[in-house]
């Protein structure tokens, strides 16, 4: 929780410094969500379990363009807990700290010589939950921040439309892949790292498309696709990453959010990873 605060002021700090020394050909913007979600239940007979969770959520993007040169910078963190009756432990709903830059040198009209950097990881510890021999609910630690973390780097081309829509296609992406060598499994089944090292390197195909739309007044849509495929192992198994947010503002201050994303990654999970969330809470953009 605390590299969770500090990640959050060093962001609002960022903001305000640009925001007093803006620079010609930069802009930035920001949005910062705190979520809630409550059940709570008293002599139902229809049963229930009475529940507490909470999200937070930071989407800054800051942008130079001047002549032929674009650079397009985002930052995304997010974090969620949830407490319930039935268990003794809080757990994690959501935990992301990403950051995507796509820098491109304009070739004919909307499109551009482009090279793009991701990062991903996750902030506090992820564990695997279980059962003892007297049935009681226990915890081993499976993740931690930079175990796993991914970076990616490869140049391509960039169609650029207008802000809300932008498709990049990069074939020769470096991807490295970071864990802790402590949490390495046998046969590769920690996120494709080999047992006892603390590092996986690629080398594949990559595209990435972002596209935000208006559904209705006070309602808009933004939709971010990812995929990659290792040339060098299993080239048919395509990551996939899709996240689709949905906001439906109130006013300027409350706004209703639905968060939808599925993963594919064989060398972390063999099936579809979903995430959902939706709740009701604040909202500042700057």
């Amino acid at each position: 929780m605390r590299k969770l605060l500090l990640l959050f002021v060093l962001s609002l700090s960022i903001t305000l410094t640009s925001a007093q020394e803006k620079k010609e050909g930069w802009t930035t913007k920001g949005n910062f969500k705190l979520l809630f979600n409550q059940s709570a239940f008293s002599n139902w007979v229809a049963r229930g379990e009475n529940t507490l969770a909470g999200n937070v959520g930071l989407n800054y993007e800051f942008k130079y363009s001047k002549e032929k040169l674009t650079w397009n910078n985002k930052v995304l963190a997010s974090f969620g807990l949830t407490k319930s009756q039935s268990t003794e432990f809080t757990k994690k709903t959501d935990d992301r700290l990403e950051y995507n830059s796509l820098i491109g040198l304009r070739a004919e009209k909307n499109w551009y010589y482009s090279l793009i950097f991701n990062f991903k990881t996750q902030l506090a510890k992820g564990y695997k939950y279980s059962k003892d021999e007297n049935g009681k609910e226990i915890r081993t630690e499976y993740s931690n921040f930079f175990s796993p973390a991914s970076f990616l780097l490869g140049p391509g081309m960039l169609f650029e439309k207008n802000s809300n829509f932008k498709l990049n296609i990069a074939p020769a992406t470096t991807k490295l892949i970071i864990v802790d060598r402590d949490f390495t499994l046998p046969k590769n089944a920690y996120f494709g790292v080999e047992e006892g090292k603390d590092m996986r390197l690629e080398l594949g195909f990559s595209a990435s498309l972002n596209y935000k739309l208006k559904l209705m007044e006070n309602v808009a849509m933004e939709n971010i696709f990812a995929l990659y495929a290792n040339y060098l192992e299993n080239p048919e198994n395509i990551d996939l990453d899709y996240t689709m947010n949905i906001e439906m503002k109130v006013n300027d201050h409350i706004s209703t959010t639905l968060i939808f994303q599925t993963i594919y990654d064989d060398n972390s999970y063999k099936g579809f990873q979903i995430r959902e969330v939706f709740g009701f809470g604040l909202n500042y953009s700057f």
